[in-house]
C-alpha cells in the first residue's frame, strides 16, 4: 500500500492543492491530507472549518482522508503509517526550501518526499493571496476547486 501525506495549512484549499492531490492519486493508493495546526500562523479559517470543507469536497473519494495534526510532519507520517510526503512546488524558492526539508526528513525518519511541480498557469495561486482577497471580500471562486464550499 502506497500511502502518502500531503501536509499543509490549506487556509484555504486552492486549485493548486487540488491539482497536486489529483496528480498524486495517479500513483498513490491513499493520500492523507494533513492539516497542520500551527498556533503561530494567522489563519483565516479555523482548523475545524478547513477540515469540514476539504472532507466535504472529497467525500466521494475513498482514497482521500483528511486529518488535522499538531506535531512534526514526520511524526504525523509515522502515526498514520505513511511512507511518502507529497509537496507542491511553485517557485525555485519553494524548491530550495523543500529540498532541505526533504533531506532532513529522509535522515530523521527514512521517509521520501515527492515534489510535484505546479502547472505554469497555477504558479501564481497561493493560499496567502487567496486569504488576502477574502479579507477584502473579493470573489475567489476561480482560485478554489469547483464545487468546494467555503
Amino acid at each position: 500500500m502506497r500511502r502518502a501525506i500531503f501536509p499543509g495549512t490549506f487556509d484555504p484549499f486552492t486549485i493548486g492543492h487540488y491539482s497536486v492531490v489529483t496528480r498524486a492519486l495517479s500513483f498513490m493508493d491513499e493520500i492523507i491530507i494533513g492539516i497542520g495546526i500551527n498556533e503561530n500562523k494567522n489563519t483565516y479559517f479555523p482548523v475545524e472549518k478547513r477540515l469540514e470543507m476539504i472532507r466535504e469536497f472529497y467525500k466521494d473519494e475513498p482514497k482521500i482522508t483528511v486529518i488535522a495534526y499538531d506535531c512534526l510532519t514526520i511524526d504525523f507520517a509515522k502515526q498514520v503509517d505513511a511512507k511518502f510526503i507529497i509537496r507542491g512546488i511553485r517557485t525555485v524558492k519553494d524548491f530550495e526550501y523543500e529540498e532541505t526539508i526533504a533531506d532532513i526528513n529522509r535522515k530523521l525518519a527514512n521517509i521520501e518526499t515527492i515534489l510535484l511541480f505546479t502547472e505554469p498557469e497555477l504558479s501564481c495561486v497561493s493560499s496567502t493571496i487567496v486569504r488576502e482577497l477574502l479579507s477584502y471580500n473579493k470573489d475567489i471562486s476561480q482560485f478554489i476547486p469547483k464545487g468546494m464550499i467555503l
